[in-house]
């Protein structure tokens, strides 16, 4: 999403941050950090410890510190353009199909979710139509499109992805979504 992650775009300080596979370029990998105070409770200054197979995994903070490499401003803006360009192209299938679906958006990021309106907890989430989501999710398979398995994951778009790329992806959901229709 950009150098300071959720909490920078919406000028949200945590008490504490947790970051996943992302930071290690797609490794395992996990790190977490927070506030002195809240960090001081991790051993060896405080009561909770913490370990973990992959911790200080140096293949998984080589992949990292490579990709950190390759974002700058204009890497995140190329995202940032991608999602928008996919996330158009998929609304615009959905639509002439006439799927309800809704494609959210935010910065580099988007999903998929068959309902009505964008889901903003867990009670709407389960309002989704999952079966249906499972139903796109094999047709864009079908059209060589490898989306998440789950009905509530995101899409990321890469730097990989140029804009023919997006083409070919947006065309096989114009396909997928009137199959599904």
């Amino acid at each position: 999403m950009g150098f300071g992650g959720a909490q920078e775009g919406s000028d949200v300080t945590p008490d504490l941050s947790t970051f996943g596979k992302v930071i290690g370029g797609g490794l395992n990998i996990g790190a977490y950090g927070g506030r002195r105070d809240v960090m001081q409770q991790v051993a060896p200054l405080g009561p909770v410890y913490q370990a973990g197979t992959l911790s200080g995994n140096p293949l998984a903070t080589a992949a990292g510190l490579a990709a950190l490499d390759l974002l700058d401003k204009a890497a995140y803006a190329t995202l940032t353009s991608t999602a928008e360009r996919l996330a158009s192209g998929l609304r615009t299938a959905f639509e002439q199909a006439g799927v309800p679906a809704v494609v959210p958006q935010v910065d580099s990021l988007l999903g998929i979710f068959f309902c009505a309106d964008v889901p903003v907890d867990y009670a709407t989430a389960q309002r989704t139509d999952t079966a249906r989501y499972a139903a796109f999710f094999h047709a864009m398979l079908d059209r060589g499109v490898a989306l998440a398995p789950g009905a509530y994951e995101i899409l990321f778009p890469g730097l990989a992805h140029t804009g023919d790329v997006v083409d070919e992806i947006v065309a096989a959901a114009t396909d997928a979504a009137q199959a599904i229709a």
